[in-house]
């Protein structure tokens, strides 16, 4: 695929954590998610338990980057918001 058709297909989702208790869970769902096929950039916002991904839709969709924050130890869903 080439980045073009890559970059047509980039959603922006927003997921809500639980179980965060340090900074370093951050660091910790950011590599993780960071290491996916079809993950473009990951931000995780500590203060409001917030993982914002964006990710080629047609790589990896949304019930795959909830199971990917599970294997890290942390329960995550999609957020409207």
């Amino acid at each position: 695929m080439s980045a073009a058709t890559s970059q047509n297909n980039l959603t922006h989702t927003v997921l809500r954590a639980e179980g965060f208790s340090c900074p370093s869970c951050v660091a910790t769902i950011e590599k993780r998610l960071a290491r996916v096929n079809g993950v473009q950039n990951v931000t995780v916002h500590f203060a409001s338990a917030r993982i914002e991904i964006d990710h080629d839709i047609d790589v990896v969709g949304v019930d795959a980057l909830v199971a990917e924050v599970k294997k890290a130890g942390f329960a995550a869903k999609p957020a409207a918001f």
